[in-house]
């Protein structure tokens, strides 16, 4: 059964799938070293490691979102794919404005600098793929028209 308001692409299908994984590598990546570092060193950067897990649990729902592909999952993965850009931006220039803020960096900091500058283009991505995945013809000057 089609969808109202016109047929979609599927957010987890084709290079959804691709971008699934790579949401789920950081999500590990991420997930992992935050663990390590609050873990073991929290007194030295707790700002930065409490920033690295926020980024983990936005990669793991991110993901999460993608995968599911409905209704509810593109509205989780629109909500986090902006808010990792909103990070991913504000935590940039904010580490690289104060440094002594981030005695340690986060997978943010730097605009991802440390991560090969993934974490600024994956959200662009992300949000790009649901956008091209949105009901065909909508937003895009066609007018639907009874029976036809």
């Amino acid at each position: 059964m089609a969808e109202p308001g016109g047929p979609r692409t599927r957010t987890n299908t084709g290079p959804g799938r691709l971008l699934i994984a790579v949401y789920l590598l950081f999500a590990i990546a991420a997930s992992s070293r935050a663990a390590l570092q609050i873990a073991t060193r929290f007194d030295e950067a707790p700002l930065a490691y409490l920033l690295s897990a926020l980024a983990a649990m936005v990669y793991i729902v991110a993901a999460v979102g993608l995968a599911r592909a409905g209704h509810t999952g593109r509205r989780i993965a629109l909500a986090c794919c902006a808010l990792e850009l909103v990070g991913v931006v504000v935590v940039g220039a904010v580490s690289l404005a104060r440094p002594d803020l981030f005695p340690d960096e986060t997978v943010w900091s730097g605009f991802g600098s440390g991560y090969g500058y993934i974490p600024l283009v994956l959200p662009v991505l992300g949000l790009a793929w649901l956008r091209h995945t949105r009901r065909q013809g909508a937003g895009r000057g066609t007018v639907a028209t009874p029976g036809g």
